[in-house]
């Protein structure tokens, strides 16, 4: 079975490329009619579907966007160096997981928060644009992680039930590694995309008590403690550990492609998928929800990009007017049947629109987002994140057990948190 290799982490964030400004405030728009919007949809379709809607922009506004195409292994770094040498676009797309480092820093501009501007959103989607009570970033669009299922290794291991929960998840991956094939498979050493696994059990599993009013899993609590070691998240992560070891563990873009080779038989992963497995016409495959406890759904990781104005940019009107066209129904939308990947607007009103549902699986990854947290709100939370992934690898490679790769974690955490 592959083993995971652990990878260096990159340098923690640095907090002062916070204070940088793109120029002065009250400063005049550069030129009257241009605004500069740098954005992650590189790949010739995803560029080709954001095109069309800038230029749909322009017509409507008479303004010219100048577009800069960045990439996710390197975009935030061209970001933050930006933002210390005074040269930030006027509008940025970020990640979810990205716009506390950002908005905490004070180098986003605060949005309206009347009911019209924000009430239209998915009311999760919310929190991850929000610091200290204002509003930084938009959300544009999100999206989901769903269990997908090689039915024809489940039937030549013998399982012929549904799988609901975690118990089933585990039984039924049991079954399929005893018969000679993967039955799981496992990010191991994969920076920024192993929480995105781990994250989901340790929330579907600390949300049990939540309806008493107890801890929710939520790792990050609203007042910004963290929780690492307790015993939702040591059930987590022996259940983590547990599947592990029935299947295979590797990083996301070898786990995509052996799942597509019918090597495996249960992989969390996103939409992306879903064209590679429509292409793949002898792969018997379906999407289901989460497995959960106690007959509810798991909880999945839900991710989403979101769009922020520089908070020094001389093109304040015509940068807010370029983030309400974008994630407008019509434009979200727009997007998402272009881009699959995508996902699914932000905006309520098109969130289920019946031209997004139509493929029973992309149904699916709806009706996970009812069932879906999005990356804890902290602006170290790239630091915590790597914490976290460090444990899961621990335990993975036999370097610790469960317990005590949780203790160390929390005192990790502790340490981080006291620096700020």
């Amino acid at each position: 079975m592959p083993r995971p290799t652990i990878l260096v982490r990159l340098a923690p964030f640095v907090a002062v490329l916070l204070l940088a400004s793109c120029g002065e405030p009250g400063a005049e728009e550069r030129d009257g009619g241009t605004i500069r919007f740098w954005h992650f949809w590189s790949e010739p379709g995803q560029r080709k579907a954001l095109q069309e809607l800038i230029h749909a922009y322009e017509q409507q506004t008479g303004v010219t966007v100048e577009l800069t195409e960045l990439s996710w292994n390197d975009g935030k770094a061209k970001l933050q160096a930006a933002f210390n040498s005074g040269s930030a676009p006027d509008v940025i797309e970020l990640g979810s997981d990205w716009v506390a480092q950002f908005s905490s820093a004070g180098v986003l501009m605060d949005l309206p928060m009347d009911s019209a501007s924000v009430g239209r959103f998915v009311p999760y989607t919310l929190e991850p644009g929000m610091w200290r009570g204002r509003m930084y970033a938009y959300p544009w669009t999100v999206d989901t992680r769903v269990m997908f299922v090689n039915r024809t290794l489940l039937d030549k291991a013998g399982w012929s039930g549904e799988i609901t929960t975690l118990d089933d998840l585990y039984r039924a991956a049991e079954m399929v590694f005893g018969s000679g094939a993967y039955g799981y498979g496992a990010n191991g050493a994969d920076a920024h995309r192993l929480y995105k696994k781990i994250l989901p059990l340790m929330w579907t599993y600390g949300s049990q008590g939540a309806s008493a009013g107890g801890w929710d899993g939520a790792v990050v609590t609203r007042t910004g403690d963290v929780v690492l070691n307790a015993d939702a998240n040591r059930k987590a992560l022996q259940m983590y550990a547990d599947l592990a070891r029935t299947g295979m563990i590797e990083t996301q873009r070898q786990l995509d492609a052996a799942f597509l080779q019918g090597k495996i038989a249960f992989w969390n992963s996103g939409s992306w998928l879903l064209p590679k497995i429509a292409a793949t016409p002898n792969l018997k495959v379906e999407a289901i929800l989460m497995p959960g406890l106690n007959g509810q759904p798991g909880v999945s990781f839900a991710g989403g990009e979101y769009l922020a104005v520089n908070a020094k940019t001389g093109n304040t009107q015509r940068a807010r007017e370029l983030v309400q066209f974008l994630t407008a129904p019509e434009q979200a939308l727009r997007m998402c049947e272009q881009i699959p990947e995508a996902g699914f607007p932000a905006d309520r009103s098109a969130y289920q629109a019946p031209s997004l549902l139509k493929d029973p699986m992309k149904a699916v990854f709806a009706r996970q987002l009812e069932h879906a947290r999005m990356t804890p709100v902290h602006p170290q939370w790239l630091d915590l994140e790597a914490i976290v992934e460090d444990a899961v690898v621990k335990v993975l490679l036999g370097d610790r057990t469960v317990d005590e790769a949780l203790v160390d974690a929390q005192e990790e955490a502790e340490i981080v948190l006291r620096k700020r």
